[in-house]
Formats: C-alpha cells, structure tokens, sequence
C-alpha cells in the first residue's frame, strides 16, 4: 500500500491547527493541484476564495455554526464560477442561456467538489490536516454577500487546513459491502439489522466537538441529521435562482 493510500485511510477531521505559517511553495503547489483537477468537457467552472481577513472568517463561523471555523489558519471556499466563461463568450458575442443552465451548474458544482478534495488529498499527503466545511450552506445568500460574488457564481464548500494541533479518534464508517453494488442497486430486507454492529462501534467513538461525551448509534443520528433542516438551507435554491442560472 503506498502513503497516498495509507493517508486516505487515516483521514481525520481536524478543528484545531497549530498557529503557524505554510512555506509559500506549498501553498502554490495545492493551487496547482487544484487548477490541474478533473474539469467536465475541460470548462474549468470553479474559482477559489482565499479568505485572509479574520473578520471575515469570523463572520463566516458565526453564518456556519461553527466557531472553530474562524481558527483556521488557511481557509479555502471553493465556487461554481459559471461567470468567467459566460463574459468570455459574452466579448465574443457568442452567449447564450444554454451557458448557464442547470446542467452547466451541476458540472460547475462537480468541478469545484473535485477540486477541493483534490487539494484535501494533496495537503494530507504533506503532513497537513484538513476540515471541509458544508456550513457554508446555512445561509447561502449571506455568503454570496460576504463574499461578493457575482452573477452566476454559487459557493460550493469550504477547506480549512494547515499544521494539526490534535489527532481525533479515526471515525468508523458504515461496511462498504453496504455501499458497493455490481450492475444494478440491491435492496436488503432488514437494515437495522445489516448496520448493527456499526451502531455498536459507533457508540465508542468520541466526538472532539463534545470531547466527554460518545455519539449517538449511527441509526439515531439519521433522524437528527438527515431528517432535520438547518435554518435557511430551504432557500438554497432561491439564492441559486436569484444567482442567475436558469434552471427549467
């Protein structure tokens, strides 16, 4: 097994990071990483916002939920930039709807995804830790006003990273045989009882959020997490509408 592979399958969340500084070349070297990324039809649809002012990851933490989030040293939000290329095509006289269509937002969407992980694998294969963050979706519209996005641009997901200050407990995951199908989806007759022995190991595991208190079984979480909205996320696609795309 080689490191890339041993670091994939060591991947923990990491929330607090040491206060210190990245050489320069490596943070120009996850750049790249991120610019030479898969792309869908080679359209590039992504940017990336470098958040440097603490002000503003504060702001970003308090939209999120997520207090830790402000701690980050290097804090990344990845974008569907549909704008870039709509203005190139506008100059040229050749836009049109098609452009920036839903489709064209789902591959921007996939792009700035790829991207970000990417870079994620790349920054843990130098030694760094790493910590998405989907709360960015909390308050869309909040954050293209943060941010001051465009037309036709939407955020995608946060990265946080840099030099680790902890090493969380690695978090158990569901039996892939649960999630690995061939030629078509199969359908299991009892899924409490496929998942048991994963709600047991997960009662074990620790949470560094609430570092004193185990998790919940995996089968209580799903009502709590999955079935529960986060105030504001019901208007994610208002905001996408608002943004400009055109969706059909």
């Amino acid at each position: 097994m080689n490191e890339t592979i041993k670091n994939q399958l060591d991947h923990r969340t990491i929330r607090e990071f040491k206060n210190e500084k990245i050489d320069d070349s490596i943070i120009e070297s996850l750049l790249d990483v991120a610019n030479m990324s898969p792309s869908s039809n080679g359209m590039q649809l992504f940017s990336i916002i470098k958040i440097t002012d603490q002000n503003l990851k504060e702001e970003l933490a308090k939209n999120g939920l997520q207090e830790y989030m402000a701690r980050a040293p290097y804090l990344w939000i990845f974008i569907v930039d549909l704008f870039r290329n709509y203005n190139i095509a506008k100059e040229n006289y050749q836009e049109n709807d098609e452009m920036i269509g839903f489709d064209k937002f789902i591959q921007g969407f996939t792009d700035s995804i790829i991207a970000a992980q990417n870079v994620s694998i790349a920054a843990e294969s130098l030694g760094l830790g790493v910590n998405y963050f989907g709360n960015i979706h909390n308050n869309t519209k909040h954050i293209i006003e943060l941010l001051d996005l465009p037309k036709l641009t939407y955020p995608a997901v946060g990265l946080g990273f840099g030099l680790a200050n902890q090493k969380p407990q690695l978090k158990p995951r569901m039996d892939i045989n649960l999630k690995t199908f061939e030629n078509y989806y199969q359908v299991f007759d009892n899924y409490n009882e496929k998942i048991s022995a994963y709600d047991k190991e997960m009662t074990t595991y620790y949470d560094l959020r609430d570092a004193n208190r185990r998790v919940d079984s995996f089968s209580k979480q799903i009502p709590v997490k999955q079935g529960s909205l986060i105030a504001n996320r019901n208007k994610m696609f208002e905001t996408l509408i608002d943004q400009g795309f055109i969706v059909k």
